[in-house]
């Protein structure tokens, strides 16, 4: 065997010895600087050798089941759910992990994000650890890694794909495609689609369609956003079709929002005229608008008056009065 050394000179002045071991000086080890070709040039190095195969699994070493779903499709605004199967899984623990960010959702039963529609579901009778996500939305899309705390980690991937929901056509269409021998027994997450089958953000404005109020009180409009998976963007309000200004010279008037599972916006108009009735609405970012017609009362309410007899027949009348 023969040693061949060349050297490359640097700016520096400093030398770099390369040292090919090599059966001949002809050039023939890939990456190595090359004079074959007629003026010194640095050939391309070989790509990096493949990692080490990982350590062969043990008779009791933590290991996923391969049969597992590597893709899950769920509805936007339905629940849905990843599973991975871990057998032998002994002392170790199993996590869930958001690939996009490389967020920590959840560890063994324990949730590790604020975001509440993320669960970790365990079901030791069948070894599943199940990540729930709830009232799925498109940006939840994506990959998705379940990992043993094992040296090194062991991860299984599964992909989330989040579509809108079906139209009465289509839905009528894909039930009579449906092979009537198709059907399974429904299971626990069947029934928790069911619960939110019909549930879609909606606001609800309380006293509606009509509340009646003195004039010089207090108007007090709640409305209520529900079923919404994440707090509405803004709120807005109008008066006869027209966004109310805070900041508007007739003053009193005043909004306070409390934003969660349930969103609550209060409208507060002090001092009530008769200007201030009419048509109100509550107009989340993601839901239908809510109205009330508001009636400021000047001085007069309405008083029950004793029924009488006509006629074989009770009749009952009420007197609007001023008081």
């Amino acid at each position: 065997m023969k040693d061949c050394h060349y050297s490359l000179l640097l700016a520096s002045g400093r030398r770099l010895l390369l040292l090919l071991i090599a059966a001949a000086c002809s050039g023939l080890v890939e990456g190595a600087y090359n004079t074959n070709s007629g003026h010194n040039a640095l050939q391309p190095a070989a790509a990096p050798p493949p990692p080490p195969p990982q350590r062969p699994l043990g008779p009791n070493d933590p290991y996923f089941d391969p049969l597992t779903p590597r893709n899950v499709t769920a509805l936007v605004g339905k629940s849905a759910y990843l599973t991975c199967r871990v057998r032998n899984l002994g002392n170790k623990t199993v996590s869930w992990i958001r690939h996009r960010d490389i967020h920590i959702l959840t560890v063994a039963g324990y949730t590790y994000t604020s975001d509440q529609r993320f669960q970790a579901i365990h079901h030791r009778e069948t070894d599943e650890w199940t990540l729930q996500i709830k009232w799925a939305q498109k940006r939840d899309a994506g990959d998705y890694e379940c990992q043993i705390s094992t040296q090194p980690h062991r991860s299984y991937f599964v992909t989330l794909n989040v579509v809108g929901g079906l139209t009465k056509d289509s839905r009528r269409q894909q039930q009579q495609l449906t092979p009537p021998h198709a059907y399974k027994r429904p299971t626990i997450y069947d029934d928790l689609n069911l619960m939110f089958r019909d549930q879609v953000p909606t606001a609800e404005i309380l006293g509606a369609p009509d509340l009646h109020v003195d004039k010089g009180s207090t108007i007090n409009l709640t409305c209520i956003i529900k079923y919404s998976p994440e707090p509405p963007a803004y709120i807005f309000w109008y008066h006869h079709d027209e966004v109310i200004s805070y900041d508007s010279q007739r003053g009193g008037v005043s909004v306070i929002t409390e934003k969660g599972d349930v969103t609550t916006s209060y409208l507060l108009i002090q001092h009530a005229e008769l200007t201030d009735s009419g048509k109100y609405s509550c107009s989340p970012s993601n839901a239908d608008v809510a109205s009330v017609r508001v009636h400021v009362l000047n001085g007069m309410k309405f008083v029950y008056v004793c029924p009488k007899f006509h006629s074989n027949k009770i009749v009952e009348t009420f007197h609007l009065l001023k008081i």
